[in-house]
């Protein structure tokens, strides 16, 4: 998002919720507080990315995949029409972590996109093989993953975007992320600055083509 801006591109950032039930801890923070804070937050990670035009589609946390989709993707589909974005990037089909929440997600979206005529270049997020092979077991310690399940990493050959912060680029990403402080402070605490940098330097994407 940081390098489109950079150069001259219109960036619109759209988030499904506030994040606000995610917390270990919800007596000292309850979703009232928690998504009220993740919002600040969010908008201090837009500021340093430089994206002015941040939405929230202020559905509930959590609770994503027990929607109808149907208005969801209703309000995906008004939005497409509305930015006419050439470019569209989500979660991948697992959703990342397999968190129900992103895969329901990267499925309105996708489905939005068909309804409205496939008017954009489609990125579902995904991991390259070498990034697999060298962090597979630390995003075990970590313990990122909501279901048996994982990710398979997919062969650079096929990968569609490949982008890896280097130097200025990089510490914007780890500003904006740090900005993100209820989110980020247990993944940091867990991994380390050093190898939590390393960890998401890298960016790939794979096109939906149909």
């Amino acid at each position: 998002m940081a390098t489109a801006v950079d150069l001259g591109f219109r960036v619109t950032c759209v988030s499904a919720t506030a994040g606000e039930l995610g917390t270990s801890d919800p007596v000292a923070w309850p979703p009232e507080r928690l998504g009220r804070v993740r919002r600040w937050e969010a908008a201090a990670a837009m500021a340093i990315l430089g994206v002015t035009d941040h939405r929230f589609l202020d559905l509930p946390d959590g609770g994503l995949a027990d929607l109808d989709p149907a208005g969801p993707v209703a309000r995906i589909v008004d939005l497409i029409e509305e930015v006419q974005p050439d470019t569209i990037l989500t979660f991948g089909p697992e959703g990342a972590t397999f968190h129900p929440d992103h895969r329901a997600i990267s499925a309105w979206v996708t489905e939005a996109w068909r309804r409205a005529g496939r008017p954009a270049r489609l990125l579902h997020q995904a991991e390259s093989e070498p990034h697999r092979r060298r962090w597979a077991a630390e995003y075990e310690r970590w313990g990122i993953y909501m279901s048996d399940e994982r990710p398979v990493g997919v062969p650079e050959d096929e990968l569609a975007v490949r982008l890896v912060a280097q130097g200025p680029l990089a510490d914007r990403k780890h500003a904006a992320l740090c900005a993100m402080h209820t989110q980020i402070a247990p993944s940091l605490a867990t991994l380390g600055e050093e190898m939590f940098r390393a960890m998401n330097a890298e960016e790939t994407f794979v096109e939906v083509r149909a």
